[in-house]
């Protein structure tokens, strides 16, 4: 996989945000496989699409993708529309998410991380405080990604170094359960998941109950947080995310 972008397309452009585009749209058609089928190739839908800007022919999964300069800190992605972008993520045809960054220097990736479709949740969907001037209705957005479960952000480049794909089709395919769930069921099931993620491979009741009052505040809707703790525990079990030792204790399925 050449890592490099295609400097040749971009002689008379000169907006930079044009510039980038064009040069990383170009490289994910020329060099990303389908994460979901497996597909060599992606393809581009025309300009001027109101849909996501890839899709694959094989399986019909449609693509977003988000370039930056530099490496993510894991937080906030600028993005666009605010109330398109909620249309957008509730829609049937709802689009997986490619994160990109790019070294300026000499225009090469550094990194490309995919969040599936059914990791993202209306929540992540941040509006800014101040519309775009003279347009006192259009707020733009950034989605929030530090909500994330590690799980939800599958590497396919890291440090410039290409991931094995078939990493990437295990990790696409093991939670992929979370396509069946309800908006508000996945989302304490993604919470659940952010809060293993900070515990040790293998952990008891116990230490999932110290993220009571952390959960309390997320779902303040809910009086009954540590038993919505065991039924989010039982889910996960039961889609070998996590194993029951017994006596309260559990361990964490590697991907």
């Amino acid at each position: 996989m050449d890592l490099r972008f295609n400097k040749d397309l971009i002689e008379g452009y000169h907006s930079p945000r044009q510039i980038i585009r064009r040069l990383s749209e170009d490289w994910l058609e020329r060099n990303i496989y389908c994460p979901s089928c497996g597909r060599h190739s992606i393809s581009a839908f025309g300009n001027n699409t109101k849909v996501g800007d890839f899709f694959c022919p094989d399986c019909d999964e449609q693509f977003e993708l988000k370039s930056k300069s530099g490496l993510s800190n894991g937080k906030k992605v600028p993005d666009g529309a605010y109330e398109s972008m909620i249309a957008r993520i509730q829609a049937e045809d709802n689009p997986n998410f490619f994160f990109l960054a790019y070294r300026k220097a000499d225009y090469s990736v550094q990194q490309l991380v995919l969040v599936p479709k059914h990791f993202i949740t209306t929540k992540m969907i941040v509006p800014r405080h101040k519309a775009l001037k003279g347009r006192n209705n259009y707020l733009m957005c950034d989605m929030d990604i530090s909500t994330l479960p590690e799980s939800g952000k599958i590497l396919l480049i890291d440090k410039a170094r290409v991931v094995e794909p078939e990493t990437v089709y295990h990790q696409w395919k093991k939670h992929l359960f979370l396509r069946q769930q309800q908006s508000k069921s996945k989302g304490w099931l993604l919470a659940m998941m952010k809060c293993i993620d900070k515990l040790p491979e293998q952990f008891d009741l116990q230490q999932v109950y110290a993220f009571e009052q952390v959960l309390s505040v997320q779902f303040p809707e809910n009086k009954h947080i540590k038993d919505k703790i065991r039924q989010q525990l039982q889910i996960l079990r039961n889609q070998n995310v996590i194993e029951f030792l017994g006596g309260g204790k559990y361990i964490k399925i590697k991907s």
